[in-house]
Order: structure tokens, then C-alpha cells, then sequence
């Protein structure tokens, strides 16, 4: 029996295994979509839940069920913002940790994982929610155009105008994030040099998806 009908039976041994291989891409999907690590595990949680509860509404027929799982956690997503409004990056409320405190290698890779999150976030705030979804969806999560407008439920061709437009808006809006951190605004002012952990060009990299995209 293939995956698909499997997980329409209600095969738990199955829906374990699906967990399993695609957890961690709708937490990171979640991630981008909030901002916030704590929300993105809930809503993780949340997604496969109604996945479960869904089952039987999977198509007997078709491929990765991965845009499936997205497409749920977009919504989820949706409703998380929803309800709390716009939203600070988590790790934006957090006090800076002292240079003499000893942290151990995971902390200190988490905690740049905070704020590279936080300063992608920034940025990504000022753009519509249909673009931020999309853009996550086919730059971030590696969806093509078909697998985003199913999970989506919108046309092809609205996901390409809306992914142009998202990656236009994000180049300038990138640029005048960076320039603020660096001190490039009146008065021509520098701020001191980043340390370890504080994000600069790799954010930038990471909110500025290339021109080859999904086909």
C-alpha cells in the first residue's frame, strides 16, 4: 500500500514516519513565517494535529506529501498572527548577554540563530502576508510553483507575481534595514563593530533570495 493511502487509513506506523522526515522543514517554515522559536514549535505541533485529523482528505494520488504539511502551516501560521497582531521577533525583547557569561557551542549557535531570525524578520514584517508566504514557501522551503499554489490554494500565476513582487520589495527594503544597523543614516554615524553573534551581510544573504528560484 503507498504512503498516501496509508495515511488515509489512519496507519499510525505511517503518519510516525511522516513526522519523522518533514518536522524539522515545517518548524524552519513556521520559523520564517513568525519569527519566533517558541510559536514555531507550537505551530509544528499544531500542523501535524490537523494533519492527522485531515487524513482522509489526502489525495490517494500524487507525490511528496511535504507541500501538503507547508500548506497547513501556513495556515496556522496565518491564525497565529492573527490573533496576536504584528508580532517583535522573539529574540528583539531579550537582553543581551554579557561577554563575560560562558556559553556552551549550541547556546551560542542558537543564539545566532535567534538573531539572524530576528534581523530577516525585520525586514520581512513590512512585506504583505501573501508575499511573505510565498516567498517562504518557494525560496525557503524549495516548493516550485505548482507544489506553492496547492498548499496555498491559489492559481500558479498568482504565486509568480507575488514572489516578483515580494523579491523586489524585499531588495530595497534590505538595504535600508542594513544601512540602519550600520549606522548609514543621518548624520553619517557608524555604530561600533558588530561582535560575536550580531547579524550583518549573512542575514542580508539569507533575506535576499537569488534570481534562480523555482521553475
Amino acid at each position: 500500500m503507498r504512503v498516501r493511502e496509508r495515511i488515509r487509513a489512519g496507519d499510525r506506523e505511517a503518519f510516525g514516519a511522516l513526522f519523522d522526515r518533514y518536522a524539522a522543514s515545517v518548524h524552519s517554515h513556521a520559523c520564517r513565517l513568525t519569527g519566533d522559536l517558541t510559536a514555531a514549535e507550537d505551530i509544528m505541533s499544531e500542523t501535524f494535529l490537523a494533519a492527522w485529523r485531515t487524513r482522509e482528505q489526502v489525495d490517494p494520488e500524487g507525490g511528496s506529501l511535504r507541500p501538503w504539511l507547508l500548506g497547513i502551516a501556513t495556515n496556522k501560521a496565518r491564525n497565529h498572527r492573527r490573533g496576536v497582531g504584528r508580532r517583535l521577533a522573539f529574540v528583539a525583547r531579550q537582553p543581551k548577554p554579557k561577554e563575560t557569561e560562558d556559553f556552551a557551542d549550541v547556546s551560542a549557535e542558537r543564539l545566532d540563530h535567534q538573531r539572524e531570525l530576528a534581523a530577516v524578520r525585520a525586514v520581512l514584517d513590512r512585506l504583505r502576508q501573501p508575499e511573505r508566504e510565498v516567498l517562504a514557501l518557494c525560496v525557503w522551503a524549495g516548493l516550485d510553483y505548482a507544489q506553492a499554489a496547492d498548499a496555498l490554494g491559489v492559481p500558479v500565476g498568482t504565486v509568480r507575481s507575488r514572489l516578483s513582487r515580494a523579491r523586489t520589495r524585499l531588495r530595497g527594503l534590505a538595504g535600508e534595514h542594513l544601512a540602519r544597523e550600520r549606522g548609514e543614516t543621518a548624520g553619517g554615524r557608524r555604530e561600533p563593530r558588530r561582535g560575536r553573534g550580531e547579524v550583518g551581510g549573512r542575514a542580508a544573504s539569507v533575506a535576499l533570495p537569488g534570481e534562480g528560484g523555482p521553475r
